[in-house]
């Protein structure tokens, strides 16, 4: 028989399916997986249940129903200034990554160069490298995931065509600063370039402000801004993103999304609308829950002796596995943890171009989006295993 897609065929089990797997057989506290172990919101949930018995359970429309454009345009609106016209500016994807999908579709062929930060969030390679393109990776520095400005202006060029920026980031936790976003604006336009702006963590920052790169002077018109559901109100099972973009190419954005799933659920379009209009004590109480959840775990991680990376927002911290590792590399400890301490955690490597320079071996990543007392419970089983 004809062999099936060689790229796809070509891939390897994932590190995160691999340490889940693991975490399974030890019965480990899984802090490798980016999701929340409680419900979100009651009245969105309810919404969306209620919404199921209203005889409007048949195709939505392809951009999205028009209570959720218009709630979206109003919370670019009412958090960033931004006046967006819903009709024509906004598509309703189901989740952030069907809409990564659809905006690279959308501006990148075959051939084309695009920029990447890294560490970076796995499914940005495969997408790239299904379409043709040719990625060319930035790596931030640790320990203070300092973006380097030589290497950044030496990536773009004559065939960049896009960039993509994940602020705040996974994994690294880092909200990039108005001065990056200024620099990375200023060679955006100089090479005419889009960005793919994946800003699904926006509501997750710790007292640093989350500034759109679509906000910055004469950006406007070629950015795409992702938005998320599923890490706005802890709802990652529903699978509903949306995307803000100028009519020229939201509208290619929708045909995009056309050929991939057409349109979303619209029971949980109607909960989400309700839930991106509830008011800012809402979001502030969001990222100080999650602040509070982040410092019991780095708190806990440095009276074991881990030394950890700044994480001003997402879900994430980094920590350096140096003074535990002895001699394992990151994999290896990510594996021997889960094993010996019943704690899964995913190694950051992972997050590294694998056809690039060698990464770094001695960073783990922790999810620490989890209920207080289970982070005290990693913690425990960390301390009588490392001690």
């Amino acid at each position: 028989m004809k062999t099936p897609n060689t790229y796809l065929s070509s891939l390897p089990t994932t590190v995160f399916t691999i340490m889940s797997q693991l975490a399974a057989r030890y019965d480990a506290i899984n802090l490798g997986q980016g999701f929340p172990d409680t419900e979100g919101p009651a009245d969105i949930i309810n919404v969306a249940a209620e919404a199921l018995k209203d005889n409007r359970n048949q195709y939505a429309p392809l951009t999205g129903l028009p209570e959720l454009r218009q709630a979206v345009a109003e919370s670019n609106r009412r958090f960033y200034g931004l006046e967006i016209d819903s009709a024509t500016e906004v598509v309703v994807t189901s989740g952030a990554t069907e809409a990564l999908a659809a905006c690279l579709m959308a501006v990148v062929e075959a051939g084309d160069e695009v920029v990447l930060i890294e560490p970076l969030y796995d499914t940005y390679l495969p997408m790239l490298k299904m379409i043709g393109a040719v990625p060319k990776c930035v790596r931030l520095q640790p320990p203070h995931w300092k973006l380097p400005e030589e290497e950044l202006r030496a990536a773009f060029g004559p065939k960049t065509k896009a960039m993509i920026l994940n602020s705040p980031m996974n994994p690294a936790g880092k909200v990039f600063s108005q001065t990056e976003l200024e620099l990375i604006a200023g060679l955006v336009k100089e090479h005419d370039a889009y960005v793919i702006c994946d800003e699904v963590y926006e509501h997750l920052t710790f007292h640093v402000k989350h500034i759109p790169l679509m906000t910055l002077p004469d950006m406007r018109e070629r950015c795409m801004r992702i938005g998320s559901a599923g890490k706005s109100f802890s709802l990652t099972g529903w699978k509903v993103g949306y995307v803000t973009a100028p009519s020229a190419l939201a509208s290619v954005v929708a045909k995009a999304h056309q050929v991939l799933v057409f349109a979303t659920a619209p029971n949980l379009q109607r909960a989400v609308a309700h839930g991106l209009n509830k008011d800012d004590s809402y979001y502030k109480s969001l990222s100080a829950d999650l602040e509070l959840r982040r410092d019991i775990l780095v708190e806990g991680l440095h009276r074991l002796g881990f030394e950890t990376l700044p994480a001003d927002g997402s879900y994430f911290v980094v920590a350096d596995t140096s003074r535990h590792a002895q001699g394992r590399t990151d994999v290896e400890f990510a594996e021997w943890l889960v094993e010996h301490a019943g704690v899964a955690t995913i190694p950051v490597s992972a997050f590294y171009d694998p056809e690039g320079a060698e990464p770094p071996r001695n960073m783990i990543r922790f999810a620490f989006c989890k209920k207080p007392e289970i982070l005290q419970d990693a913690l425990r089983r960390l301390e009588k295993a490392l001690t």
